[in-house]
């Protein structure tokens, strides 16, 4: 699970290769071709989680293998750094594991090798239709749904609960709005010396961070960032030109530094976006007294927030492995099973019967209430666009985010964003 910006991965020049190296292939233990193998399935999957994560899907494999005579679940752990890579590999030397779990901002990419199974029909219905609908958009590909989601995270607003009372503001009732932000950020500064809000600023090397960031803020002002085809870019709107005037003013009134991204998290700054991974990462031993909210939102916009997590991706070419690998995924995302998952990972449900039953309610009330407000912002969450190219799209228009926020004109900013996010889209 990405911490402050999710994953992008290896290049598009080097994924689009893939499409080359499988034509025609099967998985690396698909003796049988596309037909439909007799006696115990091995299904090989590739993930990358670790520690804590990674004990629990492999405890959770077991028990499905222990419940399910015939079938093995081989797990191969792949950092997520080098996943991409490797699948690109194993696609050139027709090696490709039966299942790949990965950022769900992988998965355009990952349909780039050409071999993804359509798992529309053989995942349930009632699976599907459970779903947060925006989760499913990263699989929407070529009229398939090659993924399915297994895990989830949201962005919610966390603050310093005692810097908040040093300045008279009400930790119980945060300020909800972005006017109410700006009043409440004067007042912080001058009661505590401190910014009141940090922002990403720095694009560094792939741009998510801030992109990922700004498009709560375009989505709260009614906004969208790429068409709904994601061939052009959407954002440079009066809903964007309000979302980056208000990112300038922040700046400019002193109430979000410039620089590196960690001040609130060393108690520099009193609050900031950050994601669901947090209140479970800080609940040990938090840093500071610190809570929970809703991000404020324009008082004529509307709530919204942006989503991580990760997405399964099955390239057996077997029936049998197929159906199996579908299998052991609704299984895997089965309300008990999810519930299960997402108490002992902190990680957030992906379907809505969990999220709303009782007994993952009273779990966050009882063990983890600061996720709370994470768990509410599931209806609201956006997908990000579902492109292979997103990650150049997301660079350069995080790096004119940077510029406005150096002093240059937004409507200018954005209008080189859309020249360029236009420019990619279009191969040039």
């Amino acid at each position: 699970m990405t911490k402050k910006s999710p994953r992008v991965g290896a290049s598009l020049a080097v994924l689009a290769a893939m499409a080359v190296g499988v034509a025609g292939c099967s998985s690396s233990s698909t003796a049988s071709g596309t037909g439909s193998s007799k006696g115990p399935v091995q299904v090989t999957v590739w993930h990358y989680w670790d520690g804590n994560n990674g004990d629990t899907f492999s405890a959770m494999a077991k028990a499905y293998e222990s419940a399910h005579a015939g079938t093995t679940l081989k797990l191969v752990n792949i950092p997520g750094a080098d996943l991409l890579t490797k699948l690109q590999a194993a696609a050139t030397s027709r090696t490709l594991p039966d299942v790949v779990i990965g950022d769900l901002v992988t998965v355009p990419r990952m349909a780039k090798t050409g071999a993804a199974v359509d798992l529309k029909s053989l995942i349930p219905a009632s699976t599907w239709s459970d779903i947060y609908p925006e989760m499913l958009k990263f699989g929407q590909q070529g009229g398939k749904q090659i993924s399915i989601p297994v895990s989830a995270n949201t962005l919610a607003w966390m603050f310093n609960k005692d810097d908040f009372a040093k300045a008279g503001i009400n930790p119980a009732s945060p300020p909800a709005t972005w006017e109410d932000l700006k009043t409440a950020c004067a007042t912080i500064k001058a009661k505590t010396g401190k910014p009141g809000f940090e922002l990403f600023t720095q694009p560094g090397t792939d741009g998510e961070g801030v992109t990922w960031n700004f498009q709560v803020s375009l989505w709260q002002a009614g906004g969208q960032f790429l068409t709904d085809d994601n061939t052009k870019a959407a954002f440079n709107s009066e809903a964007g030109k309000k979302a980056l005037g208000f990112w300038v003013d922040l700046v400019k009134s002193g109430c979000s530094p410039l620089g590196p991204w960690g001040e609130f998290e060393k108690g520099k700054a009193v609050s900031a976006q950050e994601g669901s991974w947090m209140a479970g990462i800080w609940k040990p031993k938090p840093p500071f007294n610190f809570g929970v909210a809703a991000i404020p939102h324009p008082a004529d916009g509307q709530a919204a927030t942006n989503m991580g997590g990760e997405q399964a991706v099955v390239f057996a070419a077997d029936k049998a492995k197929q159906k199996a690998a579908a299998d052991f995924l609704t299984w895997f995302d089965d309300p008990v099973q999810s519930t299960s998952w997402s108490e002992k990972t902190g990680f957030l449900p992906v379907r809505k019967a969990v999220a709303d039953s009782a007994a993952y309610k009273d779990f966050v009330a009882t063990q983890l209430p600061e996720l709370q407000p994470f768990v509410d912002a599931l209806p609201t969450a956006h997908a990000r666009p579902a492109t292979p190219l997103y990650p150049q799209v997301s660079l350069a228009f995080a790096k004119q985010v940077e510029q406005a926020l150096h002093g240059k004109a937004v409507d200018q900013a954005l209008a080189d964003a859309e020249t360029q996010v236009n420019g990619i889209l279009a191969g040039q």
